[in-house]
């Protein structure tokens, strides 16, 4: 893989946020979030790292498990990142 420069990152870090936003927002209802916060930090030095963080308060009445929810939302946004640095930098 090639070293991507700081654009790059950031482009790659707005996937993987917009990705984990699309999987919570399909799986439980905008009214049912209090608060959301997804951050993606990738950095490159000899290798790719990443680390997604997705913290989210839903509603007590909300049936969805908040912490099932993040998780699926940062193993979501992990196989997308996944299939667009495939596309774009392999």
């Amino acid at each position: 893989m090639k070293k991507l420069n700081d654009d790059e990152l950031d482009q790659t870090s707005d996937i993987a946020v917009e990705a984990a936003e699309k999987y919570i927002l399909s799986r439980v209802s905008p009214k049912e979030i209090l608060d959301m916060d997804i951050q993606a930090n990738i950095s490159y030095d000899e290798e790719l790292h990443v680390d997604i963080l997705v913290d989210i308060d839903l509603d007590e009445l909300s049936s969805a498990d908040e912490e099932i929810l993040a998780d699926g939302a940062v193993q979501d946004a992990l196989k997308k990142l996944d299939i667009f640095i495939d596309e774009n930098f392999r």
